[in-house]
């Protein structure tokens, strides 16, 4: 077999466009991806499907393979002739343990290969506004780890006090007290500005400012990781003039990749700061294709949600069926977004309804359907009895299709972020979230899509649920844009 290769790809710090075309590149061709847990979860939506995927980073204090396991598993993996994607937070070189990945690759006879990020020691404090050099102010920067504080840094430091320019220290946060005390007895006026930065995808983002004389006591409260800057340029907040209307609004998304991509997207637009909460995986399943011919001419294939959609076009392409052999269906989608997705695949819904839930589906398409018209629902198997029951209500012969199934096959963040909205696109995200995490933060609202997700949270919130008026990525912005501004008036 011949030997694979490894590539360590610097992530950059925040969002997953922060990549650099080489790294997105090599993640989209690779055959096993290993990655740490500070990267943007949105990244490993471009791996291939049949790409093994590996967390190597530290978990909320559970134990975490040590460096010398990571580099066994990377020689492993490369040896059973995979292309690996070793995915790293900023850049693999900068205090990222890249070197010493790189040498153990290189001892193994493994072809290896570095490519750059963005370094939080320049990321993270841009971010805040602050350039880690300015003309007038700083000529250079220094970056230290300050992880060995407690070790040899002292010394080092009371020398760096009196160089000029910009002090960068990286993982030192529980030592913030020593290197202020240090950096001031070395010859740093406590006037120094000085600055505590917790962003990119931490989960407690925050930006501390002051002074060298008094930032310890006034970051007290910063959960790590965290960026310490130190010099005249941490005075300076550079940051844009455009204001959006979520600004700084913190909101946590459940749902498949698709429906969450879609859901960040239209939320980041607006300014908002979103956490995948989840990594669900959709699972397709077998269904009998013999359900497309009891339908017959005048029949409705009906789907209530992109990935329906999705699954029931695959399934279509696995077994060699012809998309005409649906000339003689009607098709019906529960709201804008799934219409999309089915227009993808060049059809037009002859049917959405205006209320875009299950019972406005319901009660359009039981208006609509004539006696006789087989009404065929192709969804999740987790889906809401209330669809087929409304129809068969109305008389109408249903047929529930399960094509597929929504389980989280992999966890996404370790550790819940404080959260100013959290939203769901189905009532089995709410029981997900609830099993993992056992209860909605106290403060924290929720938007739902769709009145019977809203009732899944009955009794389990102590804010009432906001309902979007539409079943799409816009809507759910739309309804946490309305909520937020009803706040703040």
């Amino acid at each position: 077999m011949p030997i694979g290769e490894v590539y360590l790809v610097g992530a950059g710090c925040g969002a997953a466009d922060l990549i650099t075309v080489r790294g997105l590149r090599l993640l989209k061709s690779c055959g096993a991806v290993v990655y740490d847990q500070l990267i943007d979860p949105a990244l490993l939506e471009y791996v291939p499907p049949t790409a093994r995927r590996i967390c190597v980073g530290k978990r909320g204090g559970r134990p975490s393979p040590s460096q010398e396991e990571i580099n066994s598993l990377l020689i492993a993996l490369a040896q059973d002739g995979l292309r690996v994607a070793r995915l790293k937070g900023g850049d693999p070189f900068v205090f990222g343990r890249g070197g010493e990945e790189m040498l153990a690759l290189r001892e193994a006879g493994i072809p290896c290969r570095e490519v750059p990020g963005i370094s939080s020691a320049i990321a993270i404090p841009a971010a805040a506004g602050i350039p880690v050099t300015h003309r007038g102010l700083s000529r250079s920067f220094h970056v230290i780890t300050g992880h060995t504080a407690g070790d040899d840094l002292p010394g080092q430091l009371e020398r760096l006090a009196g160089v000029e320019g910009t002090l960068i220290f990286l993982m030192g946060l529980g030592h913030l007290e020593e290197i202020a005390r240090v950096l001031m007895a070395g010859g740093r006026s406590p006037d120094t500005p000085a600055a505590v930065l917790s962003g990119g995808n931490s989960p407690h983002p925050a930006c501390v400012r002051g002074t060298l004389g008094d930032i310890a006591p006034r970051a007290r409260d910063v959960l790590p990781p965290a960026v310490i800057v130190v010099g005249e340029v941490a005075g300076l907040e550079l940051t844009s003039t455009i204001s959006l209307p979520l600004e700084g609004v913190r909101v946590g998304v459940t749902g498949t990749d698709g429906v969450a991509r879609k859901i960040c997207s239209s939320l980041e637009a607006l300014g908002a700061c979103t956490f995948q909460i989840e990594r669900p995986r959709v699972k397709a399943l077998d269904w009998p294709l013999g359900v497309l011919e009891k339908g017959g001419p005048g029949g409705w294939l009906v789907f209530t949600s992109a990935n329906g959609v999705d699954m029931f076009f695959q399934r279509l392409y696995r077994e060699r069926r012809d998309v005409r052999s649906l000339s003689g269906f009607r098709f019906a989608v529960i709201g804008r977004a799934t219409g999309a997705a089915l227009e993808e695949r060049g059809i037009f819904p002859h049917l959405c309804p205006e209320e875009q839930t299950s019972r406005g589906l319901a009660l359009t398409l039981g208006a609509a359907a004539r006696p006789g018209e087989e009404i065929i629902l192709l969804r999740s198997d987790q889906g809401t009895p209330l669809l087929p029951a409304l129809l068969r209500e109305r008389g109408l012969e249903v047929t529930d299709v399960a094509t597929y199934r929504v389980a989280e096959e992999e966890p996404g963040i370790s550790t819940l972020p404080d959260l100013d909205y959290l939203t769901f696109e189905s009532a089995g995200g709410v029981a997900r979230f609830l099993a993992r995490w056992g209860r909605i933060p106290p403060g924290c609202t929720c938007v739902c899509i769709g009145d019977v997700t809203a009732g899944a949270l009955d009794g389990r919130t102590d804010r009432t649920p906001v309902v979007a008026r539409h079943i799409s990525g816009e809507g759910v912005a739309e309804a946490v844009l309305a909520d937020w501004r009803k706040e703040q008036a």
